[in-house]
C-alpha cells in the first residue's frame, strides 16, 4: 500500500443520507476530513487535484459480516495465517475494507484451533472479528454444514471459543430450538462480547420470537450492537408457510421494528430479485446487512474447493456440495452483491447502506461504515457499472 495524505476524490458520492452528485471527499492521513458538494467546499479543498478517475462513484468501504473465504483459501480450513490472509486480501481488493471471518460447524477442538489461528489476523487488523456458524444448529436445516458435528448448547464451548479469539469473537449463529441455547448459550455469547445470530433453524414462530426477545434483553448492556442478527434469512431455515410460519415472518417483522438485523445473500443465486426487493421494501436498509457467505471459490475459476469438511464444486460461479448438491456458500465479493441488489431494483444508496452502515452498527463500530468527517478513510471508487477502480483502507490505497 502507499499512503494517501491530503487526497481529494470527486464524483457521485454515496453517504448515509443518499447520493451526492458532484461530490467531494477529502482524506488526510487515515481519516476522512470533509464530505460534501464541490460547490460547498472551502477553496483550499476545492482546488486539490482529483484522485478519482472521471465518471467515478465513491462509496464507503464495505463491511461483510459473513464470509468463509476467497481467493482459493478457506477460513475454516486454513492451515496457517498466510492462507487466511490470502482470503481476506481477496475481498479487500474488491472493496470490503472491514471483513469478519466465518467458521462452520466442526468438532470442538477444530473450532477452537481455527478460532485461535484467525485471532492473529484480528490482532493484526486484517480481520474485524470472527463469527462462528455453529455447532448449536438444527441438523434438519444443516444445509452445507456437517450435521454429525452439531451439538446441544454448551456455554463452556462458547467461553473456550471466546478465549481462543482473544477479544475477537463478534458473533455466534445458533438455532433457538436446540436444547441449551435459550437457557445458557445466548447469555454466554453476549457475556463474551458477541452478538447472537439465529439461523440453520427448524424452529417454530413462537420459539424464534422468544429467542429474539431474550437476545435483545441480554444485548441491552453489551459492547456490540443492540440487535441480534438473522443468519442469511430464508436460507438454512424452515420455509414460510401460511399455517406453519416458522422463523421468517418473525425475523422480518422484528427487523422492520428495528429489533433484528437480517442478513441477505443477495447474489442472485441464494435469493431471487423479487425476494431481495421485497425484503428491502418491507424492512428497509437499516435492518438489512448484505453478506456474501463467500467460500474459497470467490474470485476464482470454476473447480473444486473445501468448506470445512465438505468438498464443494463451483460450476458457472455457483458453489454446491459434491455430495447432495446443496448450495454451499457464495462466490461473490460484497461489491458484487451490492451490484446485484441494485439490479433487483433497490436504490444504490439503500444497497450501500446495507453493506456498510448497518453492519457497522452490528459490530458496534463508530469509526467505519460511512463517508463522513472523522471516520476512518475507507472507501471504494467504482465505475458506472459499480466495478471497482480503486480501494482505500485507513487512508492507504490497496495495491
Amino acid at each position: 500500500m502507499t499512503t494517501a495524505s491530503g487526497t481529494a476524490l470527486r464524483g457521485r458520492v454515496v453517504t448515509e443520507h443518499g447520493e451526492l452528485p458532484g461530490g467531494l471527499v477529502v482524506v488526510d492521513a487515515d481519516t476522512v476530513v470533509w464530505v460534501g458538494a464541490v460547490a460547498d467546499a472551502p477553496p483550499e479543498l476545492a482546488a486539490m487535484p482529483d484522485a478519482a478517475p472521471p465518471d467515478s462513484t465513491i462509496l464507503p468501504g464495505l463491511i461483510d459480516l459473513h464470509c468463509h473465504g476467497g481467493g482459493g483459501e478457506s477460513f475454516p480450513d486454513a492451515p496457517g495465517p498466510e492462507q487466511a490472509r490470502t482470503a481476506a486480501r481477496e475481498h479487500l481488493a474488491h472493496g470490503t475494507t472491514t471483513l469478519v471471518a466465518s467458521l462452520v460447524t466442526a468438532p470442538r477442538e477444530r473450532l477452537v484451533e481455527q478460532t485461535a489461528l484467525l485471532a492473529t489476523l484480528v490482532a493484526d487488523g486484517d480481520l474485524a472479528g470472527i463469527h462462528v456458524e455453529g455447532p448449536f444448529l438444527a441438523p434438519a436445516r444443516c444445509g452445507a454444514q456437517s450435521a454429525e458435528h452439531m451439538v446441544a448448547g454448551d456455554p463452556a464451548l462458547v467461553t473456550a471459543l471466546a478465549d481462543a479469539a482473544d477479544g475477537g469473537l463478534i458473533g455466534v449463529t445458533v438455532a433457538p430450538e436446540v436444547p441449551g441455547v435459550l437457557d445458557g448459550v445466548l447469555a454466554a455469547v453476549v457475556a463474551e462480547g458477541a452478538v447472537p445470530s439465529f439461523g440453520h433453524t427448524d424452529a417454530s414462530a413462537p420459539q424464534v420470537a422468544r429467542a429474539v426477545e431474550e437476545a435483545r434483553r441480554l444485548l441491552a448492556g453489551g459492547p456490540r450492537g443492540r440487535r441480534p442478527v438473522a443468519t442469511h434469512v430464508f436460507n438454512g431455515m424452515r420455509p414460510l408457510h401460511h399455517r406453519d410460519p416458522g422463523p421468517i415472518p418473525v425475523l422480518l417483522t422484528a427487523a422492520r421494528r428495528g429489533e433484528v438485523v437480517v442478513e441477505l445473500i443477495a447474489d442472485g443465486v441464494h435469493l431471487t430479485s423479487e425476494v431481495i426487493r421485497m425484503v428491502f421494501d418491507l424492512v428497509g436498509a437499516q435492518g438489512i446487512a448484505l453478506v456474501t457467505d463467500a467460500m474459497a471459490g470467490a474470485g476464482m475459476p470454476d473447480g473444486f474447493y473445501l468448506l470445512g469438511p465438505a468438498r464443494v464444486q463451483v460450476t458457472d460461479g455457483v458453489s454446491r456440495l459434491v455430495r447432495g448438491g446443496a448450495i454451499a456458500g457464495g462466490t461473490s465479493h460484497l461489491l458484487d452483491v451490492v451490484r446485484t441488489t441494485v439490479a433487483a431494483g433497490v436504490p444504490l444508496a439503500e444497497a450501500v447502506h446495507a453493506a456498510s452502515s448497518t453492519p457497522a452498527q452490528v459490530l458496534g463500530r463508530g469509526d467505519v461504515g460511512s463517508l463522513a468527517a472523522g471516520r476512518r478513510a475507507d472507501l471504494v471508487v467504482v465505475d458506472e457499472e459499480l466495478r471497482p477502480r480503486r480501494v482505500m483502507r485507513a487512508g492507504a490505497w490497496v495495491a
